[in-house]
């Protein structure tokens, strides 16, 4: 990775363009390829639906990939994850794969500099994958400020028992313990750091084989994990893609800064009250990322 890292841009936000994007980065996927989406929590508007990703899936190929959560919703358990996808329409389009389905987990090494996590855990349908291509739906988050590239390679990916791993800094290591969890949380700057830790791990199994698409769209403070969610503030921006998860969060990041929207500081507000952008600067101190870019418009 270079000192300046290339994301190819444009504010026309079409399933079509997304295609053309990733033509233009020019980075083929190769092998058995994880597709990473967050498939909407029950009651969220705001998610990006299967038919609009449809486009990007069927040109690249491989299997849509999703994990349990560690919160009381329609997701925490496989059997309502998997009823809930089939609802949203998932499983109409795509081969789905919730790699927690059933277990036992696995353990990857976290092998930059950490402080917290002694490993990342996750499903063991993770190992059946050769590359990934990392959807993410670009908007704010109600823990992490917001919800990116790195957010969807670190909590995204992990099991249940790792969302918990993450979460907790270290501390609790069970899918168990999530009751737990929410009554002991840690400082958030060690939660922040144990995501970039975590998404540390992924780039490091795929050995760089990952291609990263952020979509600016329906932008609420809340994720899309939010059955209760507020409606977006900004308008939509545009679609980014890059090879580094690092430089393309903080381009999002810096869209919305440079933006005139009336809702740009309710959004930024969450940003920064969360100190969501720490993950961002330790995730480059780490090594999976610059934060310099350049911006190509398409």
């Amino acid at each position: 990775m270079g000192s300046v890292s290339k994301i190819y841009y444009t504010d026309e936000i079409t399933p079509e363009n997304i295609v053309r994007l990733y033509e233009k980065l020019g980075k083929k996927l190769n092998g058995n390829i994880a597709i990473k989406v967050h498939s909407g929590e029950e009651g969220n508007q705001n998610y990006l639906h299967p038919e609009f990703w449809k486009p990007i899936i069927d040109h690249v190929g491989g299997t849509v990939v999703e994990c349990n959560t560690a919160y009381e919703g329609e997701r925490n358990t496989s059997e309502k994850h998997a009823k809930l996808i089939e609802k949203h329409g998932w499983n109409k389009y795509f081969d789905v794969d919730i790699m927690d389905f059933e277990g036992p987990d696995i353990e990857i090494p976290i092998n930059r500099y950490h402080k917290h996590l002694k490993s990342d855990i996750m499903g063991k349908n993770f190992l059946n994958y050769d590359s990934m291509l990392v959807l993410s739906h670009f908007k704010g988050h109600p823990m992490g400020g917001y919800g990116g590239a790195l957010k969807q390679l670190s909590i995204g990916c992990a099991s249940s028992a790792g969302k918990v791993n993450i979460h907790s800094a270290g501390k609790y290591t069970r899918a168990e313990d999530m009751n737990i969890l929410w009554e002991d949380l840690p400082e958030q700057n060690a939660f922040l750091e144990s995501m970039a830790e975590a998404a540390s791990a992924v780039v490091d199994y795929f050995h760089d084989e990952i291609v990263y698409i952020n979509v600016m769209a329906n932008m609420s403070v809340d994720c899309d994990c939010c059955a209760i969610a507020e409606d977006p503030c900004l308008k939509d921006i545009g679609v980014l893609i890059s090879t580094d998860p690092v430089a393309i969060d903080r381009a999002c990041i810096d869209l919305v800064r440079v933006s005139r929207d009336v809702g740009r500081d309710h959004f930024m507000e969450r940003v920064t009250s969360r100190n969501g952008e720490h993950t961002i600067k330790v995730a480059a101190e780490m090594g999976i990322g610059v934060e310099e870019y350049e911006l190509i418009e398409l």
